[in-house]
């Protein structure tokens, strides 16, 4: 298919309705569209729409610079450094991104240090079709044109769509080079969508899997969150360990079989509708580790378990530069299900009952128990005597009347 002939499929021809569409998108659409600037949804969300999903965000590519749309719309501001980016503010701190169409720059706009090729963006405008050409997937290459609300495909998007096939654009051997973070990607989206992956995918994955250690550790965290936040952390990084991917990717993770299945649970725990923090998935993720560390000693205490604790969860979280909030969270989490884990009767159990997280640890420690069944009537003992801990601090407390002294005349 060429490049500059997309082929267009007219409104009657595909699902995306404008009632799907983010109200606020739209307004921002339309507007550039009656300037005459080219206005399409672009990437994730058009995707998402054709395969009848809701997006979890609209984003929008026009032929309008980055100073063109910060004058046609006040609410809005210009961000990066390297490629402007404009964001457009609406109530409720929402922001819309629109992003002039860009292109691969050529060779004389890139740097002199051929090393830094791959990772050079700079402020390089183009037309869709060059644009598309820079997307990562066939699949999200796709754009919706408001103005005819047709949906126009470069580079065979459509096709794969129906035929549940996820295929890179271009040579994954070269664009697996440029951006590392696109192997975990592919993977991320065959579970995602349930697409089968390309074979020359898994041939790069196999040659360049070790350029995940030289990854941006703010992508990769990200990257990991949305893992979580989709409910795939089991089935992705269980197919990362088999394809090698895993160790480098989080440098140090064991990802035991036991460690998968806890995380297919938490997967399960999130799409019953339960938000996942970020300091719970560092929890789950090395609970496995930690707690095979603490059992290692039969006498260890609570101040050699945070010795552990910290040992294990410090790296990755220097690593990607996490707040020590979030941390502290994570290692709490672990040595709430260290408590749990020995049993009742220990000393400060009272206050430990009381803890705020002491919840949350018995509730990440009850999945565990899922994975480890001998520990299923112990998380219940907990969860009972937690009840019952609760009720007494909710029960009215009524201090006993003081007794007036008579006075003696």
């Amino acid at each position: 298919m060429s490049k500059n002939i997309p082929t267009t499929i007219p409104r009657d021809q595909h699902c995306i309705s404008r009632e799907q569409i983010d109200t606020d998108t739209l307004k921002v659409l339309n507007r550039l569209h009656r300037h005459g600037y080219k206005a399409y949804l672009v990437g994730g969300s058009v995707r998402d729409l054709l395969l009848n999903r809701q997006p979890k965000d609209f984003d929008i590519g026009t032929d309008a610079t980055p100073n063109q749309i910060r004058k046609l719309f006040r609410n809005s501001f210009l961000v990066g450094r390297r490629f402007r980016l404009a964001h457009i503010r609406f109530a409720g701190n929402k922001i819309i991104e629109v992003a002039t169409f860009r292109r691969h720059p050529h060779d004389n706009e890139l740097p002199e240090d051929p090393d830094d090729h791959f990772h050079f963006v700079q402020n390089v405008f183009g037309s869709p079709a060059e644009d598309a050409t820079r997307r990562d997937f066939t699949i999200n290459a796709l754009f919706y044109n408001i103005a005819d609300f047709s949906v126009i495909d470069y580079l065979g998007g459509m096709e794969d769509l129906q035929n549940k096939r996820l295929r890179v654009i271009g040579d994954p051997q070269v664009r697996f080079v440029e951006d590392p973070v696109r192997m975990l990607r592919a993977i991320e989206f065959s579970a995602r969508l349930d697409f089968t992956i390309e074979a020359d995918i898994y041939t790069a994955i196999a040659d360049h899997k070790k350029l995940l250690a030289t990854a941006a550790p703010a992508r990769v965290r990200e990257e990991i969150m949305e893992l979580f936040r989709h409910k795939i952390s089991g089935a992705v990084l269980k197919q990362c360990r088999e394809l090698g991917m895993l160790p480098h990717l989080l440098a140090g993770y064991p990802g035991t079989d036991e460690s998968i299945e806890l995380l297919a649970k938490i997967d399960q725990r999130t799409a019953a509708g339960i938000p996942i923090e970020e300091s719970f998935a560092i929890a789950a993720l090395y609970l496995r580790l930690f707690m095979d560390s603490c059992t290692q000693s039969d006498s260890i205490n609570i101040s050699a378990a945070m010795l552990q604790a910290n040992e294990i969860i410090i790296p990755h979280c220097r690593y990607f530069s996490i707040a020590s909030g979030i941390r502290h969270q994570a290692r709490e989490l672990l040595i709430g299900c260290f408590r749990l884990a020995r049993g009742r009767g220990f000393r400060a159990e009272k206050r430990f009952l009381q803890h705020p997280l002491t919840p949350k640890a018995l509730e990440l420690f009850t999945i565990w128990s899922q994975v480890r069944p001998d520990l299923i009537d112990l998380a219940e003992n907990w969860a009972n005597a937690i009840k019952t801990a609760e009720s007494d601090t909710k029960r009215p407390h009524h201090p006993r009347k003081r007794r007036r002294k008579r006075s003696s005349r």
